[in-house]
């Protein structure tokens, strides 16, 4: 090495003069010699330059240098610099090959660029792969990217619900640098997408709050689409449904939830077409028993979005989507129903365990209905579907003895919300009384037998008895 050479070339790197340090770098180098750091910061050079292919060829040298080290950041490099020769084939294998350096400090970076390269080729799937574990990496000071990324790969995908989950938890990780307007924008698409009219005009309001944001033309049309339809009064076809049509979006009666795309010809998708990974039913209960506690802090910004996205990708793989089928979530119904008896105790505020959708009145009743002091709520049997579910749960009192509540809840998303607490009574004849703590009347005579019995007692929490 002409070290001479080498000292001009870093000089004038770190001076901006990269013409210069590309002719001091090249003339630091002897004929055949492989030096993996002349090499790294002449590839460097030329990326800045603009000249991709030299920069990439630079790297590829570098590698070759075992004494040199950081071989993954060398081959995220030449990732990147094979994306912007528009090599994107190439590219994913330099990038594959950089998240598999152990040493390298920030494998975030590669997981990005190879989301962005399987985009490229049309491949969401793997790119959502590249983009989620882009997002749960500890040294990714701005997951928030990955994760809106993420999104537009569940929406590429076909799965708006997901796409929606992915978007909420972009905007809880965004910082001032991110750019919260286009999250809230992709959000209002994923929302039409959703045939959840309400929450997209939200989205879409929210990103043009502040003037900043220019509304997509499918993102107008889809916002346009929204507001007209809660103006909408009458009950049949109307303007709107055109308006949704020409945004490309259709209308929930017309898809099937676990198959939008219809490209698996069967009612339960393959891993093949849909799934980032396979989790069990067991693994999902499991997951939520042991993170109880966890879900509810907000301290460790990776784990927090592991645990996201870990039931983020549940809903795509085979397993999961017949675990959604079967009227899994996250959290799930049980946890939900005995959350909001345990935090009720405690005097915090419930409102978040609610449905949007219940009144005012109903909310008073609910909330008047649950015991002040109680030792521990469990989960006595579970009645479930895909849409609704209903949870026994058995509260112990803290002054003795224990009452018996049955918990509706309805889909919202991945989770679950609150619609109808009960209280459930013996009668003298045997059967079961519910008193109601919704908007509907008390039923003492015996009625509403069938539909608190509807809920399995055994003890069971796979759904299996119900």
């Amino acid at each position: 090495m002409n070290q001479e050479a080498f000292q001009a070339g870093k000089a004038a790197y770190q001076q901006g003069n990269l013409v210069e340090a590309v002719s001091q770098l090249v003339a630091a180098k002897q004929p055949g010699e492989v030096s993996g750091q002349i090499d790294h910061l002449l590839g460097n050079c030329y990326m800045r330059l603009g000249r991709y292919d030299e920069a990439a060829t630079c790297y590829a040298d570098a590698l070759h240098d075992s004494s040199y080290g950081q071989s993954g950041a060398l081959a995220c490099n030449r990732g990147r610099a094979l994306m912007a020769a528009g090599k994107p084939q190439e590219a994913i294998a330099s990038l594959t090959m950089a998240t598999k350096d152990a040493t390298y400090a920030t494998p975030y970076k590669a997981y990005q660029a190879l989301g962005s390269a399987y985009q490229a080729l049309g491949d969401a799937r793997n790119a959502g792969v590249a983009y989620r574990n882009a997002a749960i990496d500890e040294s990714n000071p701005r997951p928030a990217g990955a994760l809106a990324k993420l999104g537009g790969c569940f929406m590429l995908m076909g799965r708006a619900v997901d796409a929606i989950e992915a978007y909420r938890t972009a905007l809880d990780f965004a910082t001032p640098a991110d750019d919260q307007n286009s999250v809230y924008a992709a959000m209002g698409l994923a929302y039409v997408a959703a045939n959840r009219l309400p929450e997209a005009a939200d989205a879409f309001a929210r990103a043009t709050a502040d003037g900043t944001y220019q509304l997509s033309a499918e993102e107008h049309a889809a916002s346009e689409a929204a507001r007209k339809a809660l103006a909408a009064k009458s009950d049949g076809p109307s303007e709107t449904d055109a308006l949704l049509a020409a945004a490309g979006y259709g209308t929930a009666a017309g898809i099937d939830p676990l198959d939008p795309l219809g490209k698996s010809g069967e009612f339960m998708p393959s891993p093949e077409d849909t799934g980032f990974f396979s989790v069990t039913e067991e693994d999902l209960v499991a997951a939520d028993k042991k993170n109880k506690k966890v879900r509810r802090k907000k301290k460790h910004t990776g784990l927090k979005v592991f645990i996201v996205l870990l039931i983020l990708v549940i809903i795509i793989g085979g397993g999961g989507a017949y675990a959604y089928y079967r009227g899994y979530g996250w959290p799930t119904a049980e946890s939900v129903s005995t959350g909001l008896f345990e935090t009720a105790s405690s005097g915090d505020d419930v409102s978040s365990y609610f449905a949007g959708s219940l009144s005012a009145t109903a909310r008073e009743k609910i909330q008047e209905a649950l015991p002040a002091d109680i030792k521990a709520a469990e989960v006595k049997g579970v009645d479930r579907n895909m849409r609704e579910s209903t949870v026994l749960v058995s509260v112990t009192l803290d002054g003795g003895g224990s009452q018996n509540y049955e918990v509706g809840l309805v889909r919202d998303g991945l989770s679950w919300k609150v619609t109808k607490v009960s209280a459930v009574y013996a009668s003298q004849d045997g059967k079961t009384a519910v008193l109601s703590n919704s908007d509907n009347s008390t039923s003492t005579d015996g009625s509403a037998a069938a539909e608190a019995s509807s809920a399995s007692v055994d003890g069971s929490t796979d759904g299996s008895a119900a």
